[in-house]
């Protein structure tokens, strides 16, 4: 499943691919910039996670996990 969507913060808006995945037996969802950077998200119970070098900001992390979760909280435990 691809997303997009769009985060602003401090009047700066952002659109950001999401792309739904399955990585080994891990429900993930595949986030990708504008700048074509990527980073791999997934939840943990109620926490969303990313991948070590993936390196977000937490306030990041934790817009684009509200937003997976507003979108269908049942995507995210796919």
């Amino acid at each position: 499943m691809h997303i997009e969507i769009v985060l602003s913060r401090n009047g700066y808006k952002q659109v950001l691919q999401l792309i739904s995945e399955t990585l080994k037996s891990l429900s993930v969802w595949k986030v990708r910039f504008q700048d074509g950077a990527e980073a791999v998200l997934f939840k943990c119970g109620n926490e969303w996670m990313q991948r070590n070098e993936d390196n977000l900001e937490h306030w990041l992390l934790k817009a684009i996990g509200e937003k997976i979760d507003q979108i269908d909280p049942k995507l995210s435990f796919r």
